[in-house]
């Protein structure tokens, strides 16, 4: 590593005994391409929200708030599936078993259509009716139910997205979805922009770009996945083709047997959005915006994970699938101590800006003091959510998805969800929304790690391996 410009920085953190220079090496080119990709997807829906927080308002900002929880139930459903692509294609590349993972990122991909598109049509036909279950505020309820029905069509072109994004990263290849996903985001951005600005569509404005932007980036990885080159790189090595595209039901008991517990997880996770938000809404608008406004900057830092998350995952499923079970554990153990590491650091510099992040949102004074605490309660989380996105990931890369399923319920229904529920009834009122906010995260974070220091994943890493070898 002489020369690179981190090498001070990965002696630093070998003295520290929180990763080797080797295993931060292979890490880094995992994740810095995730990062980059998750920081542009997630970059794409905060800045959305700003604009419309400055175009139209804190009543638009607590109508996003409304219509992201149903989007990001249909969302987290296709990162949940591709999360069991990603399981089957890493193993299965480890194995240099290529017409295996072909077929499982075609399998992948007719089931994501299979789940997306019904959810699509539920979305934008039932939008009013979806959105009045989580308040009675009549303009936020007008603008979240405009911004459901705009956006739900996306979700027939995000699904696709994911699995190609997965299907990359699991073959070790996370630039191509970097720059695809990147280039959607800045598209997003500008299209957005000019219909909310320049067009005075607002909240339609916002949903319109997603949508074409959304569905742009699927054309775009369509061409990668059929075996052809971005200008000389980029074609996937594992491309579905005539012969591997299919439906192979064995291959697809295998898919969801590794994906139902990750989707299971992620619908988990957002379905208790519904409750926390309605909480929320018998505060009043402004409390709703400045709760949408932290969970926004939650999930923008969160980004980090995705990448220390699928670096994880491919490393741990190829060294399992080579046979490597000791590699493979200290390959697990060193992300989670980096990424404890560097979310620290970055939870640490949201802390301490809180006022200003919360005023890059709304313009309205009343509403910045109040999404101030709320953005500081997201930098304690957010530290909680880095550590268990790289323990799931290593969960996830050795097929063990049901643990984190279970942890995950836990943490929120059996802790955070009570919690937050005691604003209602005791004088906290709305502060309890702030440490169920970290509660939630804590609790699935400790129990995950918990299980990785365990090694019961690597017995299961095994079952799978020795599973795909005898099909």
């Amino acid at each position: 590593m002489d020369g690179r410009p981190f090498d001070a920085f990965a002696r630093t953190l070998d003295r520290a005994g929180v990763i080797d220079p080797r295993r931060l090496d292979e890490t880094l080119d995992l994740a810095w391409p995730r990062i980059i990709t998750g920081l542009a997807i997630m970059s794409k829906s905060t800045v959305d929200l700003a604009m419309v927080g400055w175009d139209v308002g804190a009543a638009a900002v607590a109508g996003l708030a409304f219509a992201n929880v149903y989007w990001q139930v249909g969302k987290y459903l296709g990162i949940g599936l591709a999360g069991g692509t990603v399981t089957l294609v890493s193993q299965a590349y480890g194995a240099d078993d290529t017409t295996r993972a072909s077929a499982a990122v075609a399998v992948s991909l007719v089931v994501s259509l299979l789940i997306a598109v019904p959810l699509a049509a539920v979305y934008a036909a039932f939008a009013p009716e979806l959105v009045a279950v989580l308040g009675s505020e009549p303009a936020p309820l007008r603008h979240a139910a405009t911004y459901l029905a705009l956006v739900a069509p996306a979700l027939c072109f995000e699904f696709p997205n994911l699995i190609a994004s997965r299907t990359y990263a699991g073959v070790g290849d996370t630039l191509t979805p970097m720059v695809v996903r990147a280039g959607g985001a800045l598209a997003n951005i500008v299209v957005s922009a000019t219909l909310i600005f320049g067009y005075g569509l607002g909240v339609a404005g916002a949903a319109i770009g997603t949508s074409l932007a959304t569905g742009a980036v699927t054309l775009v990885f369509a061409w990668g996945l059929a075996g052809r080159s971005y200008a000389g790189r980029g074609a996937c090595p594992v491309a579905v083709t005539r012969a591997t595209l299919g439906f192979d039901l064995p291959l697809v008991r295998r898919l969801l047997a590794v994906s139902a517990p990750l989707m299971a997880r992620r619908t988990a996770e957002m379905l208790v959005a519904f409750p926390l938000v309605a909480i929320a809404a018998t505060f009043g608008p402004a409390v709703v915006a400045a709760y949408e406004v932290a969970r926004r900057v939650r999930t923008l830092v969160d980004s980090l994970s995705w990448g220390f998350s699928i670096a994880a995952s491919t490393l741990v499923g190829q060294r399992l699938g080579a046979g490597d079970a000791a590699d493979a554990e200290a390959y697990a153990r060193a992300i989670v101590r980096l990424s404890a590491t560097v979310y620290l650091v970055v939870g640490s510099l949201v802390l301490a800006l809180s006022g200003r992040v919360a005023g890059l949102f709304v313009d309205d004074p009343a509403v910045v003091g109040v999404a101030g605490p709320f953005v500081a309660a997201a930098a304690v989380s957010v530290v909680f959510l880095g550590i268990d996105g790289s323990a799931t990931g290593t969960l996830r890369g050795a097929g063990d998805t049901r643990y984190p399923f279970l942890v995950s319920l836990f943490g929120r229904y059996a802790c955070a969800l009570p919690l937050a529920a005691l604003g209602l009834v005791t004088p906290l009122g709305a502060a309890a929304l702030l440490a169920a906010m970290v509660v939630e995260s804590a609790v699935p974070a400790a129990l995950n790690v918990s299980r990785v220091r365990s090694n019961r994943w690597k017995a299961v890493g095994r079952a799978h391996v020795a599973a795909d070898a005898g099909d």
